[in-house]
C-alpha cells in the first residue's frame, strides 16, 4: 500500500555506544507473592468448591428438568411481545413495501415481491380465514388477522399473505405447526383483490397454490395463496405449494413457479416477524 511509513515503537540502533534499552511488548503489574500453603485452608477451599459445584449442578439440572417437563417448554425470546405485534409494529415492518426472496424461485432463482394491497386488521371471521384454519385457531384465542397482496417483479403473479395472531401458549404453538397443512386439507386461504392494481381480478377461481406456516416460536400462523395476475381461472383448483413444487409437473401452476411464490414468501414473513419480536423483547428489557 502507498503512503507514509508506519512509525516504529523504537528507533533502530545505528552507532557506537551502549545498546538502547529494550521496549517491552506488554507491561504488567507486579505479581503478588504466593503465600505459604496451609493444610486447613486448602481443605476448606476444597470443601467450598465441592459444595459450589454441587449447587451449580443442581441448578442446571433443575433448568433441564423444567425444560424437559411435558407441557411446560421454555418460552422463546420475544414470544410474549409477538402477540401484540399486530398493533404495535408498523405495517412496513410486518409487510415491507418490497420483499426480497433470494433463491426463492424455481431452480434457486431470486424473487422480489412488491406490496400492492394492504388491508386493515380485522377479527377472525370467515371472510378472511378458511373454515378449517378458523376452527383450529379460535380455541387458542384468535386475536386479529392482517392481510396484504404482493406481485412479483414481472407483475405476472399475485400473492395474498395473511398473519393470524393468536393468544396460544408456547406449548400449544409448538404442536400447532406439526403437519398443519396436511391436517387442514384443501383449506385454501382467501384472496385479497386490489381494485386498480394487477390484483384487481384475484378471487377464489384464480387461486393456484397456497401454503401455511405456524412457527414454533411465534403465536402466529402465516398464510399465502398465489395466482395469475391476468385473472385466469386455474384448472383443477389450487394445490398446496409443496405439491406444486414437485419435480416433473407440467401444469401451468407448477411451470409458473406459483408454488415457490407461496411457500417462499411465507418463509420470509416468518423471519421478519421473528426479528420484530426479538427486537421488541430487547427494548422491553432495557
Amino acid at each position: 500500500m502507498g503512503g507514509a511509513a508506519l512509525p516504529t515503537s523504537a528507533a533502530p540502533y545505528r552507532g557506537p555506544g551502549p545498546l538502547p534499552p529494550e521496549v517491552p511488548v506488554e507491561i504488567t503489574t507486579r505479581l503478588r507473592p504466593v503465600r505459604e500453603r496451609r493444610p486447613g485452608r486448602t481443605l476448606a477451599v476444597a470443601v467450598c468448591a465441592v459444595l459450589g459445584f454441587g449447587l451449580i449442578g443442581g441448578a442446571l439440572a433443575g433448568v433441564w428438568l423444567a425444560a424437559a417437563e411435558p407441557g411446560k417448554p421454555a418460552e422463546p425470546v420475544g414470544y410474549t411481545e409477538a402477540k401484540d405485534l399486530w398493533h404495535n409494529a408498523p405495517v412496513d415492518t410486518l409487510f415491507p413495501r418490497t420483499l426480497a426472496g433470494p433463491g426463492a424461485g424455481p431452480g434457486g432463482a431470486d424473487r422480489t415481491w412488491t406490496r400492492i394491497v394492504v388491508a386493515p386488521d380485522v377479527p377472525c371471521t370467515p371472510a378472511v380465514l378458511a373454515r378449517a384454519l378458523r376452527a383450529t385457531v379460535e380455541p387458542l384465542g384468535c386475536e386479529r388477522v392482517l392481510r396484504a397482496t404482493y406481485t412479483d417483479a414481472t407483475a405476472s403473479s399475485v400473492i395474498t399473505v395473511g398473519l393470524v395472531f393468536t393468544r396460544a401458549d408456547a406449548a400449544t404453538q409448538r404442536t400447532l405447526g406439526q403437519d398443519l397443512t396436511a391436517r387442514l386439507g384443501a383449506d385454501v386461504p382467501p384472496a385479497l383483490a386490489g381494485p386498480g392494481t394487477v390484483a384487481a381480478r384475484f378471487g377464489a377461481p384464480q387461486r393456484a397454490a397456497w401454503w401455511l406456516n405456524a412457527p414454533a416460536d411465534l403465536p402466529v400462523v402465516v398464510t399465502a395463496v398465489s395466482g395469475f395476475a391476468d385473472g385466469r381461472a386455474v384448472d383443477g383448483g389450487p394445490v398446496p405449494a409443496d405439491r406444486a413444487m414437485t419435480a416433473n409437473r407440467t401444469d401451468a401452476t407448477a411451470q409458473s413457479g406459483l408454488g415457490h411464490e407461496a411457500k417462499g414468501i411465507t418463509e420470509r414473513l416468518v423471519r421478519l416477524l421473528r426479528t420484530a419480536a426479538t427486537t421488541a423483547a430487547k427494548e422491553n428489557a432495557r
